[in-house]
């Protein structure tokens, strides 16, 4: 199952660790990319449920980095066109709002307990739930409200729907 997910996980991480890099060395990439690819792989599983969602995705395509890079004022490299075409806004803008609240980020982990991406093996997103130090070091951007907050709120409101909340029970 997940590798069916595989190409959309790895284009939308992509796009997230290019838009808001990490801040510092090889070690801060690493840590920065494992958040990002936390934070898209929840996003993601969530958006695409079950086998059939994946297999539809994979003949439709997800819709590509457009809106995102217009959104953020990614410049367009002719070279980048087949990865971006993976990335799927949804993810993306789910990803943001998990990384940027924790409270979201635990319930949407929550969420695909006994999911068919999980069939039954735990799956652990410490990165995304309890980020040290070294992380938030690292994911300066990538988890910065007022920087990121443009992306997370442009689906905001699908993702409290699949997670049953109201605005109410969200800060």
């Amino acid at each position: 199952m997940l590798a069916d997910l595989a190409p959309l996980i790895a284009a939308t991480t992509q796009w997230l660790t290019r838009a808001y890099p990490a801040s510092g060395g090889a070690l801060a990439v690493a840590l920065c990319e494992a958040q990002a690819r936390q934070a898209v792989t929840v996003a993601a599983w969530l958006r695409y449920p079950t086998a059939t969602d994946s297999a539809l995705v994979g003949i439709a395509g997800p819709g590509g980095s457009a809106g995102l890079d217009r959104l953020s004022g990614a410049g367009e490299d002719p070279d980048d066109a087949a990865w971006r075409s993976w990335v799927d806004e949804v993810v993306a803008s789910w990803a943001a709002g998990l990384l940027t609240d924790p409270e979201l980020a635990a319930r949407a982990v929550a969420g695909l307990t006994g999911g068919t991406h999980t069939n039954g093996t735990p799956v652990e997103f410490r990165r995304l739930l309890a980020p040290d130090d070294h992380d938030r070091r690292a994911a300066a951007l990538l988890r910065h409200p007022d920087l990121i907050g443009p992306v997370a709120v442009l689906h905001r409101e699908r993702l409290l729907e699949r997670l049953g909340l109201g605005q109410g029970l969200v800060a």
